[in-house]
């Protein structure tokens, strides 16, 4: 006679139709009363007691051994499906691109309680020989994400995600940026066209383009307070991001407006209210600066349609500048013109210094002055 396992033990048994070895033990109960059961199978009787053994010592250590049968291609689904929530759209589009074309082709059918430090090792210094260093650390920040995800819902034990280096990928597309006179030859095209308030404000105070999308009359500032010597300014406090927010609390900001952006401001104004008259009862008030015809917001594709045309125009290849290397040449000119660092971080909205340094540094005027001309004039001979 086959001596009975003890309570908490778990439970053998031979299944003939698959010709294995079944373990099984009760871990707990759901909240409605129902046992939750796990199963392991082997081929031997031996197999399938060692997992049993298995599952018995993760559930009383508190770790959830998680289903051998749950792989990387379904945490990754599961947290593209349920992880992103509040996400920007466009967000959620890059990642999933990325998912679909790197990740669950090349780890997706490992099983995720398999997966070892070293696969994603292998897999990442593979993707840094042919991909650019940010797009490495995306591909590692989604996976691990999406195994952080799967482990808070005892899918897996551990992520081992997060204890991988990111190796360094291939150098990415470089930043530049105009100068000054790219920059006036830039401006000279796009005075007359629907864009040159857009183009002006984007050069002369390095709004990102999102944030220029997001703008509204009420705020803007064309007269300020002369009294109290406040000049014209704006208020950079929101975006077309998810939510309205601004990219980071710094980016946040009110900035004074130089002359020639008053001047296209207040011609761009008497631009748009023509386009309210013409546009009649078409016309969608949503009180924004940059709009379209008929007053609805702009998208990206709408502004960079334009904006190539004018480059065209200043006599430079239009397919090698966007609108966003106009905020880089606005770090670029004030950098040359002796701008301390610390001043521009500030008015591009960066948290610190080192990410102007890092993204702008081939902009950044290497030669610091200040300190030898202190010198010269208290040592003057």
């Amino acid at each position: 006679m086959t001596e009975r396992r003890s309570r908490g033990d778990g439970g053998l048994h031979w299944d003939e139709k698959r010709q294995r070895w079944i373990a099984s033990v009760t871990v707990g109960y759901t909240p409605a009363g129902k046992r939750i059961v796990k199963k392991a199978s082997g081929k031997t009787k031996t197999e399938a007691k060692a997992k049993l053994k298995e599952i018995i010592r993760d559930h009383e250590d508190g770790l959830a051994s998680g289903p051998a049968n749950y792989t990387v291609a379904d945490a990754v689904t599961s947290w593209l499906a349920y992880g992103l929530h509040g996400r920007n759209q466009n967000t959620v589009i890059n990642y999933r691109t990325l998912c679909d074309k790197h990740i669950i082709p090349d780890l997706g059918a490992r099983k995720l309680r398999e997966l070892s430090a070293e696969d994603v090792d292998r897999w990442l210094v593979g993707k840094a020989k042919v991909l650019s260093a940010r797009t490495v650390r995306l591909l590692h920040s989604c996976l691990n994400r999406a195994v952080k995800f799967a482990q808070a819902r005892d899918k897996v034990k551990r992520n081992v995600v997060g204890l991988c280096e990111i190796p360094e990928g291939k150098e990415g597309r470089p930043s530049k940026s105009l100068t000054l006179d790219q920059a006036t030859a830039l401006l000279d095209a796009a005075e007359g066209t629907r864009l040159y308030a857009y183009v002006v404000l984007s050069l002369l105070i390095g709004a990102r383009t999102e944030e220029l999308r997001a703008l509204t009359w009420k705020e803007v500032d064309l007269v300020g307070d002369p009294d109290r010597d406040i000049p014209p300014w704006i208020a950079v406090w929101r975006s077309v991001r998810e939510g309205g927010d601004t990219k980071t609390k710094r980016s946040r900001r009110s900035l004074a407006l130089p002359k020639r952006c008053v001047e296209a401001l207040k011609a761009h104004r008497e631009q748009q209210r023509k386009d309210r008259k013409a546009a009649g009862d078409k016309w969608q008030d949503h009180g924004l600066v940059f709009a379209s015809l008929v007053g609805t917001p702009l998208d990206a594709h709408n502004v960079r349609r334009a904006f190539r045309k004018i480059v065209k125009d200043a006599g430079m290849p239009a397919y090698y500048w966007t609108p966003r290397e106009m905020r880089h040449s606005f770090v670029s000119l004030l950098s040359d013109s002796g701008v301390p660092l610390e001043d521009i971080a500030r008015l591009v909205g960066h948290s610190g210094t080192a990410v102007t340094e890092a993204v702008y540094r081939k902009q950044i005027r290497p030669v610091l002055l200040q300190g030898a001309a202190a010198m010269d004039t208290l040592f003057a001979r």
